[in-house]
């Protein structure tokens, strides 16, 4: 697998330890060390994917992750030194896809950024899904509502794809984060929780609702 990263983190050894990591697996990475460096990397060369620290000096992780999402999907994997709901939440809101507290082993920051990029590319060939006012383009990445088109984020397309192609059916959080980020996210499924809030928002007025079963997970119906 290829594609540049821009990785941003004041802390030269770790940026320094995931440039190995990533290279090793054959991607260009683009290192920077605060937060205006990273908004002005990304306007020079956009890259596939962004690993960005909340905590930078100059421009906060944060900041930086809202300009980024004004203009563009670009999936953005965020990393916190503290282990708190808050501050994991909050960058989920603002838009990035996935997250990892530090210390993290370089080696699953790797596994995420493939799984990531793993779901980004276009299917072979073209499928189309139905549910209700609902259509779903899963080789074009496109979401309409009727003729509406919905405006949705990597992470959120790929959560509505999976329960649009099993209406009714009842997935848990862990089967969620499995199938959407590729992954075992180690039982931390307030993302999915997160994700769905925003769905729920986007699918508003339509017949199309995600229905939570109380103690075990979500469906889609109409």
């Amino acid at each position: 697998m290829s594609g540049l990263i821009l990785l941003v983190d004041d802390e030269r050894k770790i940026t320094e330890l995931a440039r190995l990591y990533l290279e090793n697996e054959g991607f260009r990475v683009h290192a920077v060390y605060d937060g205006e460096q990273a908004l002005q990397a990304f306007q020079s060369e956009p890259p596939n994917l962004i690993v960005l620290d909340l905590m930078l000096p100059r421009v906060d992780g944060y900041e930086v992750c809202r300009r980024i999402r004004a203009t563009s999907d670009t999936p953005i994997i965020m990393l916190t030194a503290r282990d708190e709901d808050v501050d994991k939440i909050v960058g989920l809101e603002l838009g990035a896809d996935d997250y990892l507290t530090k210390p993290f082993n370089p080696r699953e920051l790797v596994a995420r950024v493939k799984a990531i990029l793993r779901r980004a590319q276009p299917s072979p060939r073209s499928q189309r899904i139905a549910v209700g006012d609902l259509t779903l383009d899963l080789d074009r990445r496109e979401a309409r509502l009727q003729t509406r088109a919905l405006a949705l984020r990597a992470k959120e397309f790929d959560l509505l794809a999976i329960l649009a192609q099993n209406p009714r059916f009842v997935f848990t959080r862990e089967k969620l984060l499995e199938l959407a980020w590729g992954y075992d996210f180690a039982g931390e499924t307030r993302t999915v929780d997160v994700h769905v809030a925003h769905l729920r928002k986007k699918l508003a007025g339509s017949n199309v609702e995600i229905e939570t079963v109380t103690g075990v997970g979500y469906k889609l119906v109409a």
